[in-house]
């Protein structure tokens, strides 16, 4: 993340603040919730793909994790008087045929989808995130914390693709059309939802800030395929 500040001036202009009682927030709740529920069936399938204890252990670990995620959320739209299951369902067709097309095939290509694919849906809340009320913010940004299994999966990688040019060519693949996949998925989310495009447009942060995202996503991107040592 830049620490500097922004001088955009559609990122420094201040809006009337965004109501806690906008519609839009249960959505942005729901596709969260759905999303870490999706993430923890996923995760522990994919702990069998491990080839050692350590390795099922750890995945096992971030699948915990998600539904601590998931509690959050539950915790959150409950206090608005909304029901979660009711809430998320709306978006498990999307979120479903996301995971669909990104199924990893082994366990590189699982651990990559973690750090990237996962990755980047986080960014593109956090981006919305910046424009909301901070109650709403703050619990957003709880939810989408970053879990200290990351380094877990930086040096499996790593150290898999550094003996082999093979699996580096291949991981890299994989990983552009997580890329892709993940900007469609996004976008697709917020145009489905008319109270999600609302609570967009009328945040602090505005339209233009979005935008903004989606023009940095691949510098994001490359930099965490450096990361990984795919780049």
């Amino acid at each position: 993340m830049n620490s500097v500040p922004s001088t955009d001036p559609l990122t420094q202009a201040s809006p009337p603040r965004l109501s806690v009682d906008h519609p839009g927030i249960n959505e942005l709740f729901a596709v969260l919730a759905y999303g870490e529920v999706a993430a923890f069936y996923r995760l522990t399938d994919e702990a069998r793909m491990a080839p050692d204890l350590r390795g099922r252990i750890s995945m096992a670990a971030m699948a915990a994790a998600e539904m601590g995620h998931f509690e959050l959320l539950r915790q959150a739209l409950d206090s608005r008087g909304v029901d979660v299951v009711a809430a998320m369902s709306k978006y498990a067709t999307a979120l479903d045929n996301y995971h669909r097309l990104t199924m990893p095939s082994t366990w590189l290509e699982a651990l990559v989808k973690t750090y990237v694919g996962d990755a980047m849906a986080a960014d593109f809340y956090l981006a919305i995130a910046d424009g909301l009320p901070d109650e709403a913010a703050d619990v957003v940004r709880a939810v989408l914390a970053e879990t200290k299994h990351s380094q877990f999966v930086v040096d499996e990688v790593r150290s898999a693709v550094t003996s082999s040019a093979k699996q580096r060519s291949r991981l890299a693949l994989w990983s552009r059309r997580l890329l892709g996949e993940a900007i469609t998925q996004a976008q697709y989310v917020l145009a489905d939802r008319d109270e999600l495009v609302d609570l967009v447009i009328s945040g602090a942060a505005g339209l233009g800030h979005l935008a903004g995202f989606f023009e940095r996503a691949q510098h994001t991107h490359d930099e965490r395929m450096r990361e990984l040592g795919l780049a």
